[in-house]
């Protein structure tokens, strides 16, 4: 059984705040089947945004990287995802050092 958006963005941010790394949340999807985009920002004009995909060989969830470079560039990419799906969650981590846990067990899923 898959966890609902609202409960893996939590997670998400609870993971993050124990890590004593902030974020936010840009835009509130759908709780129920609502995608994610992450948007790393490393607080010096740069940034990486973040999709989870789904591998049609392995069946394997994975997050892939959407856009990165400047900040603005990838906020025009994520505001281009928004205008698609409105349905879309967008969280924002902030970290000098460009941790954002993603590649953690358990945050694929």
């Amino acid at each position: 059984m898959r966890l609902t958006a609202r409960t893996w963005v939590d997670a998400y941010l609870t993971r993050l705040r124990l890590s004593d790394i902030p974020a936010f949340v840009v835009a509130h999807g759908d709780d129920t089947a609502g995608a994610v985009l992450v948007k790393l920002n490393t607080l010096d004009g740069q940034a990486v945004g973040f999709q989870r995909s789904f591998d049609l060989m392995t069946g394997d969830r994975k997050w892939m990287e959407l856009s990165s470079g400047d900040e603005r560039e990838v906020d025009a990419s994520i505001s281009k995802q928004r205008s698609f799906d409105p349905d879309l969650w967008v969280i924002e981590v902030e970290d000098r050092a460009g941790r954002h846990l993603l590649d953690e067990p358990g945050l694929a899923d």
